[in-house]
């Protein structure tokens, strides 16, 4: 009983062509240069944030009163945030209105503030089942 052994060649190339054009577009995002605050922190931004920010604080105000314990909501925010952006871009094309698409920066500033605002409802039910007892 011996051991066969047969050499595997490789024939095909191991990175496809158009993976290599997408590490060629990812390139493109980080020459981009960043633009200032002024114009990272917009209006429909922070429109967003509220409207995430009230629904988060209802759910963790709620999760904190039943169950006492609040898992880390960073990634619900994250991609709440990005199905609410692409709902009201897509709305607003079926409309007839154009709008332009959110930016990295808006996207970043729609998440902090969506977790800044759960964090202070997380805070501020500590406080309350404190007073209560």
């Amino acid at each position: 009983m011996g051991t066969e052994t047969t050499s595997m060649d490789i024939t095909e190339p191991l990175i496809q062509q158009e993976q290599q054009n997408n590490n060629d577009n990812k390139s493109e995002f980080l020459t981009e240069p960043v633009p200032e605050w002024k114009e990272q922190i917009t209006i429909r931004g922070l429109v967003v944030s509220g409207v995430l920010g009230c629904l988060f604080c209802i759910i963790t105000h709620k999760l904190n009163l039943t169950v006492g314990i609040i898992p880390s909501l960073n990634v619900a925010a994250g991609l709440l945030g990005f199905f609410f952006v692409k709902t009201w871009t897509g709305l607003l094309m079926k409309l007839g209105i154009f709008t332009k698409p959110f930016t990295r920066q808006e996207n970043t500033v729609i998440q902090t503030c969506v977790v800044a605002c759960y964090g202070l409802a997380f805070s501020g039910n500590f406080l309350f089942i404190y007073l209560q007892f």
